[in-house]
């Protein structure tokens, strides 16, 4: 997760290199290069520096749900009962269907993302959590902001 209590500073350069990035992670050096005005070797020595200090976690991948009959998605709230939160912890990284999970403050101990076939699987998943936990589940309708980077500029 980088580094805790060190804010690094990007310049223009990092910041035209880390959105080129975000947009396309296969871009070739050259190209990256382009946009950042560099020459490839000097673009690839960023690119290394930026991975060394943290602030390139991974290269990765977006896949559709849907394109693989993931058509429903839920985010789901989970509030473990008394000494449960542990096995409930477990119980939700053992589960593929949650693609993401928080671990939150206030009333709930976890707000989770979930990708199901159906509802009887979304059914099958929770009954397994609410033997040990409360949740509450909001069916997702649409993403109007997907996941993006944080402002690169102070």
């Amino acid at each position: 997760m980088g580094v805790p209590n060190a804010a690094i500073e990007l310049d223009a350069i990092d910041q035209r290199m880390l959105e080129a990035l975000a947009r396309n992670a296969r871009i070739s050096l050259k190209e990256l290069a382009e946009v950042a005005g560099l020459s490839s070797p000097s673009a690839a020595e960023r690119l290394r520096r930026l991975e060394e200090r943290g602030v390139i976690a991974a290269f990765t991948l977006d896949i559709a749900p849907e394109a693989i009959g993931y058509f429903l998605q839920a985010i789901v709230r989970i509030r473990p009962l008394p000494g449960q939160l542990h096995v409930v912890q477990r119980l939700i990284q053992e589960t593929p269907e949650f693609i993401e999970c928080d671990k939150v403050t206030g009333e709930d101990c976890f707000i989770g993302r979930l990708v199901v076939r159906s509802m009887g699987d979304l059914d099958g998943i929770l009954d397994k959590i609410t033997e040990r936990a409360e949740t509450n589940t909001s069916m997702i309708k649409a993403t109007p902001v997907k996941r993006r980077l944080p402002p690169l500029s102070r």
